[in-house]
């Protein structure tokens, strides 16, 4: 005697004797997948990536010193001017040095809409200081301080750690919010410092490290890892004895930070991987395949 399931097809377009949601018993678990999608992680390479993170807060914890030591007159303003400007011109040589714009025959022309923007934006600052120096005048300083924090864990939220083609225009959208969170957040800040050279540095500074830097550090990503590696290092260190310099307690909290998000972080995400667990079976709804 014919086993009565011999005739039956996995199809929808065929009258059956079966209802459409039908599995023989013996194929029922014979389709289980576990984890098809998944591809285990290892160490290393988990904390390449995660030093564009550890980057990204190591300048969040950068700014705040220089701030507090503009506030508190223990730096002079024209000096991160100049500091500003040069970190400017050795990121640019940088930037130029990585990419392939000598191939391209607009090189020169490129060059000069840089240096131009970059004036504009030299005056526009300076000119938008006194305003800025008074902006949150009637604003109490907790309420600043408030302000800040939320804006800066926004940008740290929101900010892009791909390694995007550094040649492309277009910016996502939470990388523009993440910009603007933290342009905002400098300029509430600068509203608190003394003078209007203070308030003009400051913006200058954060201009660099939160519009600028972020699309240098997309080219560095996909430079060397040697390079790549270098720079988190040097912004941690620098990081961390801008800290020392304020106060020991938060020093080792920010020790601690980027010492969690560039090592730990990525061994408790293998530690886990042991408990994924996706079944896929045909109990799941059907996916069209659609050529």
């Amino acid at each position: 005697m014919n086993d009565p399931q011999e005739d039956w097809e996995k199809v929808l377009w065929r009258r059956q004797s079966y209802p459409d949601n039908y599995v023989p018993p013996r194929l029922f678990l014979a389709s289980l997948q576990r984890n098809p999608n998944f591809r285990p992680y290892s160490y290393w390479p988990l904390v390449i990536l995660s030093c564009s993170i550890t980057q990204h807060l190591a300048i969040i914890f950068i700014f705040l010193a220089v701030f507090v030591e503009l506030k508190e007159s223990t730096l002079d303003p024209r000096s991160l001017v100049c500091i500003s400007v040069l970190l400017f011109l050795i990121g640019y040589a940088t930037w130029s040095a990585l990419g392939t714009q000598q191939e391209n025959p607009d090189y020169f022309t490129n060059h000069l809409k840089t240096l131009k923007s970059s004036i504009m934006m030299f005056l526009a600052l300076m000119s938008l200081s006194p305003v800025l120096r008074t902006l949150t005048a009637a604003t109490s300083s907790d309420s600043i301080w408030a302000l800040a924090a939320i804006l800066f864990i926004i940008n740290a939220l929101l900010a892009d750690y791909t390694a995007t083609n550094p040649e492309d225009p277009h910016e996502g959208l939470s990388s523009v919010l993440s910009m603007n969170a933290a342009v905002s957040a400098s300029v509430v800040l600068a509203s608190r410092l003394p003078t209007n050279v203070s308030v003009f540095a400051l913006m200058l500074f954060s201009i660099q490290l939160f519009a600028l830097y972020p699309i240098f550090r997309h080219r560095l990503q996909t430079s060397t890892i040697s390079l790549w590696l270098l720079i988190t290092l040097g912004l941690s260190v620098l990081a961390v004895w801008l800290m020392a310099e304020l106060s020991r307690t938060v020093m080792w909290l920010n020790f601690a930070v980027l010492t969690f998000t560039t090592l730990v972080a990525p061994a408790i995400l293998i530690w886990g991987q042991r408990y994924k667990n996706i079944i896929r079976g045909p109990w799941d709804t059907a996916v069209p395949k659609v050529n």
